[in-house]
């Protein structure tokens, strides 16, 4: 728990182990369990087919709610769930107070269809800057952890992502054609050019880990919702890339950025995606 005029800085160095743990219990007693067990009752929509949301999203957003503002007296939780039920609650991501900012079930469609490709996000941030982030895989027991300054790791080992490999093509996860408006699709189309391969994504907190570990070569994503991006874009950082929109300006969690935008594993390629996105390339 914070005391009196402790820093965020000197919350993480006491207290990232107690956000791990809070992380891991909420999957393992909200997620895991419903995980190849969801019933029909226990899957809705909200906008529509492509946009679900399970029992299982609600109860761990709910318990990673109460634990991480007991772990951070004053501060604030914006979860996707939350923000569905009470929008107004999303500006709270530019308000005074230190906000987590959480994704309980990133990729709730292949967590619906029993396949392995979700995973769950916590971003803790102040001021619009994102200090430290959680990227967490129950499937696998995969977890992804960065505090600015620090670096990024998964399971204890340092990431680095590394520039890709000189003459091969860029591998980028796009948005997926089943969440993109006409406009946006038509923005993407610019990828499909000699030297690049783009796909569309599956969770994007995944996608981000796989440019983090150069897996992957950059991400092309056409929405802002910070619950998807604050702890990939950290992991990123950390890992040694750089996000950048679509004017060449950093993306901001706050909002009002041109998009699409994109991370990628070094400025280099994060230059080349941009120019391409713009239309200049």
């Amino acid at each position: 728990m914070i005391e009196n005029n402790e820093t965020i800085d000197e919350f993480l160095a006491r207290y990232t182990d107690d956000v791990e743990e809070a992380v891991r219990k909420a999957a393992a007693q909200e997620i895991v369990p419903r995980w190849r067990r969801l019933a029909a009752h226990e899957v809705d929509q909200k906008a529509g087919p492509h946009d679900l949301v399970t029992d299982a999203d609600r109860k761990a957003e709910l318990y990673l709610t109460e634990a991480l503002a007991r772990l951070l007296p004053g501060s604030v939780v914006v979860g996707e769930e939350a923000v569905h039920a009470n929008p107004a609650s999303y500006g709270a991501i530019r308000g005074e107070a230190p906000v987590w900012i959480v994704d309980p079930v990133d990729g709730t469609r292949q967590f619906v269809r029993g396949e392995e490709g979700f995973c769950t996000l916590v971003a803790l941030a102040h001021h619009g800057v994102v200090h430290a982030s959680w990227t967490y895989a129950p499937a696998d027991d995969r977890l992804a952890t960065a505090v600015r300054g620090r670096g990024a790791f998964l399971d204890g080992e340092r990431l680095y992502a590394g520039p890709p490999e000189p003459g091969r093509e860029l591998r980028v996860a796009t948005s997926h054609p089943d969440y993109t408006t006409d406009e946006q699709k038509r923005d993407l189309l610019a990828l499909r050019t000699p030297g690049v391969a783009p796909r569309p994504c599956g969770s994007a907190g995944l996608e981000y880990l796989a440019v983090a570990r150069g897996e992957s070569d950059a991400t092309a994503f056409s929405w802002e919702a910070a619950w998807d991006h604050a702890a990939g874009l950290l992991l990123v950082e950390e890992a040694g890339g750089t996000h950048l929109t679509r004017t060449g300006e950093p993306f901001r969690i706050t909002g009002g950025n041109e998009l699409p935008f994109t991370a990628a594993r070094d400025a280099a390629t994060a230059r080349r995606m941009v120019a391409l996105l713009a239309g200049e390339a």
